[in-house]
């Protein structure tokens, strides 16, 4: 798999194409993580990723995503994980997150991004989302609950991790 790289004025953004990674199987039993939280301005921006994406369902006539503090746990798990340098910024491990998701489910799928020097890094991570075919079908499947993280590293980099699970 590769990063395609958009070059915009100031800043860049990265979205892994083709990710339109589902898995249609139960959750096993829940494992136990540590919850950690979100400072304030990143929560903001968190929920505004849940604005921007329902937003953009409501103008197909799909239902508003809810989210699950459970489901962005794990996500957050991942960004840290690729902001740090734990892990590359991709989609190593998906099945492993799928299946900490202890909502039982039918599907699950992941949208990861990245950015840096933007004044609005949600806004070009989710129009980046929408512009690509793998992301854009995440968005707008029959999904009902979501998990959204956002992990900015010392260098100014925003790493997204956003979730979609359809429950049972």
């Amino acid at each position: 798999m590769y990063k395609s790289l958009v070059f915009i004025s100031l800043g860049f953004i990265a979205i892994l194409p083709n990710c339109s990674q589902l898995i249609v199987t139960q959750s096993p039993p829940p494992n136990s993580m540590n919850t950690t939280f979100a400072s304030g301005s990143i929560a903001e921006l968190e929920k505004a990723v849940n604005q921007q994406i329902n937003q953009y369902r409501a103008s197909k006539k799909l239902p508003p995503l809810t989210v699950d503090p459970r489901i962005s746990q794990i996500a957050r798990i991942h960004s840290e994980n690729m902001a740090s340098g734990k892990v590359k910024f991709s989609h190593d491990g998906f099945e492993g997150r799928a299946k900490a998701i202890t909502v039982p489910y039918q599907s699950v799928a992941e949208n990861v991004a990245y950015n840096m020097g933007f004044s609005d890094p949600v806004r070009n991570a989710v129009e980046g989302w929408i512009k690509s075919e793998g992301h854009r079908k995440n968005i707008e499947s029959q999904f009902n609950l979501t998990g959204i993280a956002i992990a900015k590293n010392a260098k100014g980099e925003y790493y997204f991790t956003q979730l979609f699970v359809r429950s049972r």
